[in-house]
């Protein structure tokens, strides 16, 4: 029998660590069966029964009843029906019974110490048995006879049950706070990771990965960080938190703004370059509210307090917009973007924008390290590509340049080898019938790839190159002045209007005078 203040003492470690009694109670027992089965040296199914009141201890070994042999894994812990229902005549298939004994096959020389027992210790127990029998060792022991090594592994037991009681109630209480804002103190440092007292009871964990480079704390500071995460694993804090996740740029406005609060003011989106810049997308319910306006309040003060707790940090509120391109446009401040163009990318199922901007507005729509363009684009959930004007210009003129490229190249390969000025008829039946049979082909070969066809040497190829040459240039400048004459044609006859609609005016004028 246990001490008569057992009961007492389960409450208060129950009280101390959180928990609940009867987990403490039940961790006893499931320790005192470790011991148990120390004891006794079996690997049959141990239960113990602690009686909340008067201290005293029940052992029995638990066996499952299956149907017939056939279904038996494990001998040690399942009995047939009918073995069962020699004991137990209500005994059912997936019921269990209970034996107040342990059984073990009688032998001259133990081999597994689990199952057998020795001659003359068995005849101790029972004088009559003999070699091949079984014996049934009774479990009339109480807690205080099984020893210092049992006791010893109940103690670890009983310890490891404790202890999963308490990560459960962590747990529980706060897996349903991923996402919130919570307050506690420093209480060391391990290895890089900031260990926080959050409620006296329960330590958290900012790993290195989730705390911001321009932040500094001591042991003993206050420090404000969202959950993240909350696990079960058996080492270590259970709840993570974080100092660099845009949850807690949410937060915090939340805890500075009563418009966001009560949910008049939206937020849409937050992204956040820790220590350096975030983005804050807000939008407002009522349209006499101004969201940006209602996070950076009077003078400032509400959102300069953000500021303050994220150590400097620089906030940019943007009002959100359904419309894309508007949206993109607020989300690049402070640069000015004269346009902006959508496509698709089909590979990254997002937008992809094509945002033009002023030469001198460049920079600072890319920003230090591109850090303004990416957390637009992480903001907005699109690819952003900015360009100046200028590029804008180039990209232009360099395709233009290759469609008139591209036409030449067409124009050449409609020339046949025999319209070539000075171009000798043999020669170019020589050259059609090599291959050579248009302009673009003859300009396109080397003297090395014309000296391969009989009768042509170096010389004649050089020529032959030179005339097809002389052939474009004076091919082009007449294609070059036909396109002009059309042209001025086109002018002209825009023209012509508006100088048929310049004559009355100035009879107009005349009559005026």
């Amino acid at each position: 029998m246990f001490d008569e203040n057992l009961s007492k003492n389960i409450k208060a470690l129950a009280y101390e660590k959180s928990i609940d009694v009867e987990r403490v109670f039940e961790a006893l027992e499931d320790a005192l069966a470790s011991a148990a089965r120390k004891y006794y040296k079996t690997r049959e199914p141990i239960q113990t029964v602690l009686d909340r009141v008067a201290g005293t201890v029940q052992i029995y070994v638990v066996k499952e009843v299956v149907e017939n042999e056939d279904q038996i894994e494990d001998p040690q812990a399942q009995f047939t029906l009918d073995q069962a229902r020699e004991l137990d005549p209500a005994a059912e298939v997936g019921g269990t019974i209970r034996l107040t004994y342990v059984t073990k096959e009688v032998v001259d020389v133990v081999k597994d110490p689990h199952t057998q027992i020795r001659t003359y210790e068995a005849q101790k127990i029972d004088p009559e048995v003999e070699q091949g029998d079984e014996l049934k060792i009774p479990l009339t022991k109480q807690a205080e006879d099984f020893g210092r090594i049992a006791a010893q592994s109940a103690k670890q037991v009983l310890y490891q049950k404790v202890r999963e009681a308490e990560r459960e109630k962590v747990y529980t209480e706060f897996a349903d706070k991923m996402g919130e804002l919570e307050n506690g103190y420093v209480k060391r440092f391990e290895r890089g990771d900031m260990i926080v007292d959050l409620n006296g009871k329960t330590e958290g964990i900012i790993p290195r990965s989730h705390q911001s480079r321009a932040e500094r704390y001591s042991q003993g500071d206050r420090i404000k960080a969202v959950i993240v995460d909350v696990h079960t694993q058996p080492k270590g804090p259970q709840v993570v938190l974080s100092r660099t996740d845009p949850r807690l740029l949410m937060k915090l406005f939340e805890m500075e703004v009563p418009e966001i609060y009560d949910g008049t003011v939206i937020i849409k989106g937050a992204v956040r370059e820790p220590g350096e810049r975030a983005k804050i997308a807000v939008t407002s319910r009522e349209r006499d509210v101004d969201p940006v306006g209602a996070c950076v309040g009077m003078k400032g003060s509400r959102v300069q307090s953000i500021i303050r707790e994220l150590r400097g940090e620089k906030i940019d509120i943007i009002p959100w917009n359904e419309d894309i391109v508007v949206f993109a446009q607020n989300s690049l401040a402070p640069a000015k973007i004269t346009r902006v163009s959508v496509t698709s990318d089909e590979q990254a199922h997002r937008p992809h924008l094509d945002v033009i901007v002023d030469n001198d507005q460049l920079s600072l729509a890319i920003g230090k390290r591109g850090l303004n363009v990416r957390l637009a684009a992480e903001l907005i959930g699109a690819k952003i590509d900015i360009k100046s004007e200028e590029e804008v210009k180039d990209e232009v003129a360099d395709a233009l340049t290759a469609m008139l490229q591209e036409a030449m190249a067409e124009s050449r390969a409609e020339t046949n080898v025999h319209e070539i000025d000075d171009l000798d008829p043999e020669l170019a039946d020589k050259l059609e019938a090599a291959g050579y049979d248009d302009l673009d082909s003859v300009l396109n070969a080397s003297i090395e790839d014309l000296t391969q066809i009989d009768g042509i040497d170096d010389d004649l190829a050089a020529s032959i190159i030179e005339t097809a040459r002389k052939h474009e240039e004076v091919d082009q400048p007449a294609t070059n002045e036909e396109e002009d004459e059309d042209a001025d044609a086109e002018a002209g006859d825009e023209e012509s209007p508006e100088a048929e609609a310049s004559a009355p005016q100035a009879e107009e004028a005349h009559v005026e005078e």
